[in-house]
């Protein structure tokens, strides 16, 4: 995965470090090519032959944390319009390669996502849903500093991506497996806003932690690299 330069993801990313005095704040918006070439094509050789299938076989995924209020029956229905519907959603081999890569790309040197399964991802039921998640966790743990950057955020990440024309994905791990495991993370979210047509992925990740734990997790570099007349 290419990552591809934004001025404009940059400057929302500096006023994505947030010192509300309850919570520490991290977030990070990155826009990564699905175009394969290279290395990139034999990786993605290897990640079929190692998991013994072929590019269109289907995965399983799991039902999204946004939908955790209804049962996974329920869920399957309301996005299908069919009362015999599938129990979950599936995803081809070649995305679920591009999840897990944009994943590696965001995380490197730090983390090796090679080994994730389908069912750490969820397909997410709508961009309503999506934003009105990311909405309701940065209004309530930043405050009054999240609704002067909530419209140049959601602008910024529709004229890269054109979120309407994006299917979005969630991962949610387990604790052995997250990047955000660390003891008092309040929550965190991994959103892919992925445009097929784009051949393109809006990677948005971010995290909140009890203060108390901040000093002792990977906050502490994070809140260094920033200037306070940089931070909201």
């Amino acid at each position: 995965m290419k990552l591809l330069e934004s001025t404009r993801f940059e400057e929302i990313n500096r006023a994505l470090v947030i010192d509300s005095g309850d919570s520490k704040i991290v977030g990070r918006i990155e826009s990564y090519s699905c175009k394969m070439a290279g290395d990139a094509k034999q990786l993605y050789k290897r990640f079929n032959s190692a998991q013994g299938v072929t590019p269109h076989d289907l995965q399983a995924l799991s039902p999204p944390q946004t939908a955790m209020g209804i049962s996974p029956s329920q869920y399957s229905r309301s996005i299908s319009g069919d009362e015999d519907g599938p129990l979950c959603d599936t995803i081809s081999r070649k995305t679920l390669f591009y999840l897990i890569a944009t994943l590696n790309a965001a995380f490197y040197p730090d983390y090796d996502f090679s080994n994730a399964k389908s069912h750490e991802f969820s397909k997410e039921p709508s961009l309503q849903w999506v934003t009105n998640a990311v909405d309701s966790n940065l209004n309530a743990t930043a405050g009054e500093h999240y609704p002067a950057l909530q419209t140049q955020l959601w602008s910024a990440i529709d004229e890269e991506i054109s979120m309407v024309d994006c299917d979005i994905y969630s991962y949610n791990p387990d604790l052995v497996s997250d990047p955000y495991g660390e003891d008092g993370c309040l929550w965190s979210f991994n959103y892919f806003f992925y445009n097929k047509k784009l051949k393109r992925i809006v990677f948005f990740t971010c995290r909140a932690v009890n203060p108390i734990y901040a000093m002792d997790s990977g906050f502490a570099n994070d809140f260094a690299m920033e200037d306070d007349d940089e931070t909201y």
